[in-house]
């Protein structure tokens, strides 16, 4: 069983028990995370294709360690010029364990409203009102009076400025 996920902006192939390099994460050592960007899960032949995710699916990982990427030299030259720079660079990778991959993650979210749903129907069978429904609208503002005349001519001259039309009449002649 493999999916492809994407994190951190890439796209991975994983599979359990399967140790990658993914830029910095935001995680503490031993941390467990989620990744819920999905693409697309392969199980014994079955291919499943999200568009452009798969709902309830996700892959569970864990945070070994972060470390830094080997050195990338970045070298310029332009011949006969006398111009040569150098530079180096050292990415930042987070290497993560995949733990799990799962299909359907939400089924705690379903039960969830599911006793929801519970919880509102027998609230409408006795009269009670629910939450939404006994939660008041809030005031609509009224929009302010419009300002001035002269006001809003002073604003008009200045929005379209003086010089295009002087211009397109110097043109004309």
């Amino acid at each position: 069983m493999y999916a492809i996920v994407e994190i951190a902006g890439q796209q991975f192939k994983v599979e359990e028990g399967k140790k990658i390099f993914v830029h910095r994460l935001q995680a503490e050592n031993g941390k467990k995370l989620e990744f819920d960007q999905v693409l697309l899960i392969e199980d014994k032949g079955k291919v499943t294709v999200g568009e452009p995710v798969i709902k309830d699916a996700v892959v569970e990982a864990k945070v070994l360690e972060h470390l830094k990427g080997d050195k990338v030299i970045v070298f310029k030259k332009k011949r006969k010029k006398g111009y040569r720079v150098k530079n180096g660079h050292r990415q930042y990778f987070t290497q993560v364990e995949i733990v799990s991959i799962k299909e359907k993650a939400a089924r705690k979210k379903a039960e969830h409203h599911a006793e929801k749903a519970a919880e509102q129907e027998a609230a409408v069978q006795t009269g009670a009102a629910t939450a939404p429904e006994a939660a008041e609208k809030p005031a609509v503002k009224k929009p302010r009076a419009p300002k001035a005349q002269a006001a809003g001519e002073k604003s008009a001259e200045k929005a379209a400025p003086k010089t295009t039309a002087k211009k397109s009449a110097s043109k004309k002649e």
